[in-house]
């Protein structure tokens, strides 16, 4: 089965569901199914997006995952896109909350997922967890993350500014020390157009968490509100960081290699795409889930990974 050649418009309605978060609040959330007539599913996926960025973005990602043979769990955090409830500016939510909770509570919905596929196919199935930006630098905040058979991140960092270069270097200082807390401050929330061209508005509480970290020395890693919690070190499979040479706003490579540091018991490689190596002029922060580039790029963001995870190798080497 050559799946990955079939057009967008073969993909069948994504599948609503809701999750519950351990604080009782449910979120709304979906599944991309593979096609029933390729066969059983042959692996599991979760995405998590980027700070403030809604799930839709994913959605070319997601439809070309399930072609591949995966069930692909796509969510938002509370207060953006489908689970925004209410005025922003009410939304308490903060960054913990956002990995403590509503990652968690995708995380357990996708191994449950894939146990129930386990159960019915009498063979292991893979959970593969991808993270773009937040999505990957917060996952060792979720618990029971360590579930997962191996971890994605795209252009997940730490995002402390000390990483940066030059004059991205100085727009970082500017963003964590005054721009995002004093806007925040102003609007009760961080506007979107402060967050980029993908993004949503922002919670106060969220917004204040990421300058608090961004102005910290290591990042969230050396934040004593989190001692105990951060649970990287206990991850023992495959861990592939990607960064983006041109992404000199979220995601420098020395950014993304101090994230890897954190996995300290896992399988770390690290990977960097040069647009032009595949004859872009950009790919930037945002463009390694542009539906119009997938074909170009995902095959290079999965194979890897796929390959260095024996349960997702053994399924997905029937596709």
């Amino acid at each position: 089965m050559n799946s990955d050649k079939k057009p967008f418009s073969t993909a069948a309605a994504p599948r609503p569901l809701h999750l519950r978060c351990a604080d009782g609040r449910l979120l709304n959330a979906c599944w991309y199914e593979p096609d029933a007539a390729a066969g059983p599913v042959r692996a599991v996926a979760v995405v998590s997006p980027a700070m403030a960025v809604a799930s839709p973005y994913y959605r070319g990602f997601a439809e070309w995952l399930s072609r591949r043979g995966y069930a692909v769990l796509s969510y938002d955090y509370r207060g953006i896109g489908a689970n925004l409830q209410g005025p922003l500016r009410r939304e308490g939510a903060g960054l913990r909350d956002w990995a403590r909770l509503d990652m968690a509570a995708a995380l357990r919905a996708a191994d449950k997922r894939r146990q129930l596929e386990q159960r019915e196919q009498g063979h292991a199935i893979g959970l593969l967890a991808i993270g773009h930006s937040f999505g990957g630098n917060a996952v060792g905040l979720a618990p029971g993350f360590e579930q997962a058979d191996a971890l994605l991140g795209v252009a997940a960092q730490a995002a402390d500014w000390r990483f940066w270069s030059g004059l991205p270097r100085t727009k970082a200082v500017m963003f964590f020390h005054a721009l995002l807390p004093g806007l925040s401050h102003a609007f009760g929330h961080a506007p979107r157009w402060l967050l980029g061209a993908r993004a949503e508005g922002l919670p106060k509480q969220a917004a204040l968490d990421w300058a608090r970290w961004g102005r910290r020395k290591g990042y969230m890693f050396t934040d004593p509100a989190l001692a105990g919690e951060l649970g990287f070190h206990r991850f023992t499979g495959p861990v592939h960081l990607w960064n983006v040479s041109d992404d000199h706003l979220f995601g420098p490579g020395p950014a993304v290699d101090h994230l890897g540091k954190q996995f300290s018991s896992a399988s770390v490689a690290r990977h960097t795409l040069d647009p032009r190596a595949l004859g872009l002029r950009a790919i930037g922060h945002f463009g390694m889930f542009r539906r119009e580039l997938g074909e170009r790029i995902w095959p290079l963001l999965l194979a890897p990974i796929e390959q260095a995870s024996p349960v997702l190798r053994a399924r997905l080497a029937q596709t």
